[in-house]
């Protein structure tokens, strides 16, 4: 089953989810600010996405540039921040099988769904 990490008031999340639903395809919507992901989940999602964790974090976010920007940071200290602070997560984030995409642009989630 696909599922995508969902941010509803994102419109490039918006757009990943109608590409979904017009896709056919079965999917599961995470909300990921009302259901955290845990360190081990972002693990996953960084080893899906073959980044490095600070790819995905969102660095115009309030909260990154209050606590973290220039700051060296490990990479699990980064995922210990989005962890603990979920809006700094890059999305929308749609995970097919073993594979996963930060949906910006939608074309990624189309090309994901091929």
């Amino acid at each position: 089953m696909i599922h995508i990490y969902h941010n509803n008031r994102c419109s490039k999340s918006r757009s990943a989810l109608e590409v979904l639903k017009n896709s056919g395809e079965e999917f599961e919507v995470i909300n990921y600010l009302e259901t955290n992901p845990d360190k081990e989940e972002l693990e996953k999602l960084i080893k899906l996405l073959n980044i490095k964790p600070i790819e995905l974090v969102r660095k115009n976010e309030a909260i990154w540039k209050e606590n973290y920007k220039g700051k060296t940071l490990t990479d699990l200290e980064v995922i210990e921040a989005m962890a603990q602070h979920p809006k700094l997560i890059e999305r929308p984030i749609v995970v097919k099988d073993n594979k996963a995409v930060i949906g910006r642009p939608t074309e990624l989630v189309i090309d994901l769904l091929k």
